[in-house]
């Protein structure tokens, strides 16, 4: 199966559906999260999609960027179908190439746990010194 992926911005109603199909929809408070949702697909300067041939969502990245040093990778994910096809691997690179390149731009992610080993597959690695301010309400629910 091929797929292509582009800048795109999706419907709050169709990335919820995408997290249905993947792991990431555990990631995620269940405070005003439909509200949330809403704006991160809305204003997320970084949103890549991959479609296969059908133009069915297949993987997702959201990203935060200043396109000149950084880039927080906020959401990737691939739908369980189509896990293990490089489309993951290949959207990591895309939004690299949409914040300004590998020679300028540092990335950077919080994972889950069991995705960690893709990030290194990827050559990254934990790193030490970030800091945290979280003062929100956060009722892990997932998304089904």
């Amino acid at each position: 199966m091929g797929y292509t992926i582009r800048q795109e911005r999706l419907t709050a109603e169709e990335y919820i559906g995408f997290l249905k199909e993947t792991d990431l929809g555990s990631q995620y408070p269940q405070e005003r999260f439909e509200e949330r949702v809403g704006r991160l697909v809305e204003r997320a300067p970084i949103s890549l999609a991959a479609r296969d041939s059908a133009g069915s969502l297949v993987g997702v990245c959201f990203g935060i960027t200043d396109f000149a040093y950084w880039l927080f990778v906020t959401d990737l994910g691939v739908i369980r179908a189509c896990t293990g096809r490089g489309i993951g691997k290949a959207l990591m690179q895309k939004a690299l190439e949409a914040a300004g390149g590998e020679k300028d731009i540092i990335l950077y992610t919080c994972p889950n746990e069991k995705a960690v080993p893709f990030y290194e597959k990827l050559g990254m690695r934990k790193a030490d010194g970030i800091m945290v301010y979280n003062h929100i309400e956060w009722t892990s629910f997932t998304v089904t």
